[in-house]
């Protein structure tokens, strides 16, 4: 009994209701824990072209490994994406 692999995946089907479990269980918010010591990755914005290349798959995993390694060790993270511009690049 065998079940033939569709030939590109996809996420839609793979990952039904799962994004939703994991907001339903906040597991993208820090625990508060008070006597957890705190650690946090902001992640960077896109570069200014917009294209995706294999460094940012790369930064994002490395990023995602340390900061379930931390939560692992008893750290209070929190993994945050940063969106609009930085402010000490600004001119002006």
């Amino acid at each position: 009994m065998s079940k033939e692999l569709s030939p590109k995946y996809n996420p839609a089907e793979v990952e039904a209701g799962r994004y939703q479990k994991w907001l339903d269980a906040d597991v993208f918010k820090p625990s508060g824990d008070q006597k957890a010591k705190p650690y946090s990755i902001v992640i960077p914005p896109p570069n200014v072209t917009g294209k995706l290349h294999l460094g940012h798959a790369w930064d994002t995993t490395l990023q995602d490994i340390i900061i379930r390694q931390k939560r692992m060790q008893g750290f209070d993270t929190l993994w945050l994406p940063r969106d609009g511009p930085r402010r000490d690049c600004d001119s002006g």
